[in-house]
């Protein structure tokens, strides 16, 4: 049986707040670790029949940017629904609302600007 390995190494400040964060895969093309700003992952737990997640980001991350990850975040998420499961109106639904936020986005940078 073939393995991977998917590793994060997170460095953190005297608060512990993550300073830096940096991720490796064992079949990522390039050999040395990448720095990111935010990881999401979501764990299902078979026993207890719920999610279990580990959400992480950088204090110099803006804030602009985390909402942007969260929503292409969801975008992925409605492609794997439609993979996964084949439901088509969950898909739809989770595309949808991510056009939403992506519209509530662009709204408040126009105000802001």
């Amino acid at each position: 049986m073939r393995k991977t390995n998917i590793n994060f190494t997170v460095e953190l400040d005297s608060n512990n707040v993550p300073d830096t964060i940096r991720w490796d895969a064992s079949d990522k093309p390039d050999a040395a670790p990448a720095d990111t700003k935010a990881i999401s992952i979501s764990l299902w737990d078979e026993k207890q029949k719920n999610t279990l997640r580990i959400d992480l980001w950088t204090k110099d991350m803006p804030v602009d940017d985390m909402k942007k990850f969260y929503i292409d975040c969801l975008g992925g998420l409605a492609q794997s629904i439609l993979t996964a499961t084949g439901d088509e109106f969950l898909a739809t639904e989770t595309h949808a609302l991510c056009d939403r936020l992506v519209a509530h986005l662009k709204q408040q940078n126009s105000v802001k600007g």
